[in-house]
């Protein structure tokens, strides 16, 4: 299969992807979080080929991109009253929310789990395609199983090309990583995978405190223990021990900080991040895809904050070095 690689900013190719997508083929798209894999979430044909594209399990559920909230119905049973001001405040946006799926709703995009993924990403591209052929689409990253997430239609190709119809390229993803996925009911919230949006952003807009477990065994996007990974092994330090173990590494290992302490490190391969957590979490895939290009074969990171904004840089990082 040849990957067609289409401008967003030329209508004409939006046109193209939004047709391919009716017609049941793989588009990679941008989100504001990251680049997604999407298929038309109606047609579950169209959908199976993600796992067989990524090499992803089919017990593993997809999350599905919506347009607009009032397709919401389309694919969960029911909408708690209180999740109505929420999903105002923050969709579009990189929030997941989870609710029990819609009667109609396929087992291939749930996993055969009762339950949903939903969300509305805030990128005007996919929003644009989304609204104007009235779908909606299943869409985890696009890249393949456990490997790093894409923020550029570059780091796509380089991962799925010959396996996708087509990629849309958007430019580089303004967020940087995956959106936080919170589990809905009629008297809980809970979150169930770290992302941009923390519990302190989200609390206000709950009746009751939001939860977040340590450690949980549901399935949802993002949860294996291996995940996020790069080709390089990543070892996460404190700059003391990372500053030691640079002194006795070779040539192909490099290193990525963040702290005013390492700003003038001298390494072959150094890659120096925002001490910003927004900042850190835009550059951080991008990164660590530049490096594997390099060869890299170990990869110091140093330890973040240990800080609720950095949980999910926490939870990428822990995932990509298990």
């Amino acid at each position: 299969m040849k990957t067609l690689k289409l401008n967003a900013n030329d209508l004409k190719h939006l046109q193209q992807a939004g047709e391919l997508l009716c017609s049941g083929e793989l588009v990679a798209v941008p989100t504001e979080t990251v680049y997604g894999l999407a298929a038309d979430a109606s047609n579950p044909d169209a959908v199976r080929k993600i796992f067989a594209a990524k090499n992803r399990p089919t017990n593993h559920p997809l999350i599905t991109h919506i347009g607009s909230i009032d397709q919401l119905s389309r694919w969960v049973k029911s909408i708690p009253s209180w999740v109505t001001p929420l999903a105002q405040a923050f969709w579009p946006g990189a929030l997941t929310l989870i609710f029990e799926r819609h009667p109609d709703v396929s087992d291939v995009i749930t996993g055969g789990l009762p339950s949903i993924g939903v969300r509305i990403p805030d990128h005007p591209v996919l929003l644009s395609v989304l609204q104007q052929f009235d779908i909606a689409v299943a869409a985890p990253s696009a890249n393949p199983y456990q490997k790093l997430s894409p923020t550029s239609a570059e780091q796509v190709i380089a991962g799925l090309d010959g396996k996708i119809a087509a990629v849309l390229d958007g430019g580089e993803c303004g967020v940087g990583t995956e959106s936080t996925i919170l589990r809905v009911s009629e008297s809980k919230a809970e979150i169930l995978r770290s992302g941009p949006l923390s519990a302190e952003h989200i609390q206000p807009y709950l009746p009751f405190p939001v939860t977040m477990p340590q450690s949980h065994q549901e399935s949802v996007s993002g949860n294996m223990k291996v995940h996020y990974q790069p080709n390089a092994k990543v070892i996460i330090c404190s700059a003391v021990e990372l500053q030691q173990r640079l002194e006795q590494q070779p040539h192909t290992t490099a290193v990525v900080v963040y702290s005013d302490e390492l700003q003038h490190l001298e390494s072959e391969h150094l890659v120096r991040l925002s001490s910003d957590c927004q900042g850190y979490r835009q550059g951080f895939y991008a990164s660590l895809h530049q490096l594997d290009k390099q060869g890299i074969e170990q990869l110091l990171v140093e330890a973040p904050p240990r800080e609720p904004k950095w949980a999910d840089i926490w939870d990428r990082l822990s995932r990509a070095s298990a």
